[in-house]
């Protein structure tokens, strides 16, 4: 695989040279317990030291992306490529084969976000990474590419693009007003409450002003702090984030069971080809959050040809009809 630069979106897209994007297939499930050695070593796992282990963290089986050498940054006449360089790794969730995210206790989820917390918090030590992400494709349809429950996480040499985007609006908006553009959003969604979906003294989950897809739902936390892997970082906090995050994932679930959730995070203000004084007003302007766009039967109309996304239901709808979700009591196994 090989990194190549869209010139005029600006936007990195992975090359796959042999043309394989082929779903992983094994004869037995290489992420069950008792096949740990279908798997690469351990990068993380809890309890540490114990065969009975609860969340594992490991290298990906197929990865996006290869975190040994440089970047090799080179020209091909006006078009710019390099290595895929990065880190790809995958967060086994559960030893349960069957056991989504939302049908885990709270404390598993919990320490799924601890170990989201270690991980990116020690990748981004590497200085070659300019970002690091957490992220979820629930079902086929979102391209999961193994049955058994999991997570991935990803660093990269750049940037991605709608990352980028949103770095910049905060930035402007901070220059312009001196506030932090998504803490103004968390105080209208929470003053108005049309598109809010679920709310405690911690976190916020609403469906966005400009949805991009129907029930798209965005979580923030109340309080402001541009990391999320320095701001999630006591036990309580995990369990709080967890147990709100199943509820939303819940109720989420009784209109389309499959989506992708991301972790959006601050960036690497260490990497190596970090300008000096580029995030001077970080910790400032941008606000951790997590995404999740449900995969529906209208996806194939979530992009427009003209590029522009269509969502087939008004965010206020939306947000009611998940507040008024029939999802019962969490099961805690």
């Amino acid at each position: 695989m090989q990194l190549r630069k869209d010139p005029v979106t600006q936007s990195w897209v992975i090359q796959e040279e042999e043309g394989d994007d082929t779903r992983l297939e094994f004869a037995l499930c290489p992420l069950c317990p008792g096949q740990e050695a279908l798997c690469h070593q351990d990068v993380y796992v809890y309890p540490y030291g114990q065969p009975q282990w609860q969340v594992r963290v490991i290298p990906h089986l197929r990865p996006s992306y290869r975190i040994e050498g440089d970047a090799q940054r080179r020209g091909d006449g006006m078009y710019d490529k390099m290595r895929n360089l990065g880190a790809h790794e995958i967060v086994i969730e559960t030893p349960n084969h069957q056991l989504i995210p939302s049908r885990q206790s709270g404390e598993n989820v919990a320490q799924v976000l601890r170990a989201y917390v270690s991980r990116i918090a020690d990748l981004k030590k590497d200085l070659r990474f300019r970002h690091v992400t957490a992220f979820r494709n629930q079902g086929v349809s979102a391209g999961q590419d193994l049955d058994h429950p999991h997570s991935e996480i990803a660093a990269t040499p750049f940037i991605p693009r709608r990352v980028g985007y949103k770095l910049r609006a905060s930035l402007k908006y901070f220059e312009l007003k001196e506030r932090c553009l998504f803490c103004d959003i968390v105080k209208q969604e929470l003053m108005q409450q049309v598109r809010t979906v679920e709310w405690d003294d911690q976190f916020v989950a609403f469906c966005p002003f400009a949805s991009r897809t129907a029930y798209e739902t965005w979580i923030l936390p109340i309080n402001h702090h541009c990391a999320f892997e320095e701001d999630v970082t006591s036990w309580d906090r995990q369990l709080r984030l967890a147990l709100f995050l199943k509820s939303i994932l819940r109720r989420l679930e009784t209109v389309a069971p499959a989506y992708h959730l991301v972790f959006h995070s601050a960036p690497n203000v260490r990497a190596k080809f970090e300008r000096t004084g580029i995030w001077r007003t970080l910790a400032d302007d941008y606000h951790w959050h997590i995404e999740i766009l449900p995969i529906s039967g209208q996806q194939s109309k979530s992009y427009s040809a003209k590029g522009v996304y269509y969502s087939s239901l008004p965010p206020e709808v939306a947000a009611q009809r998940l507040r008024s979700a029939e999802i019962g009591d969490a099961p805690n196994p």
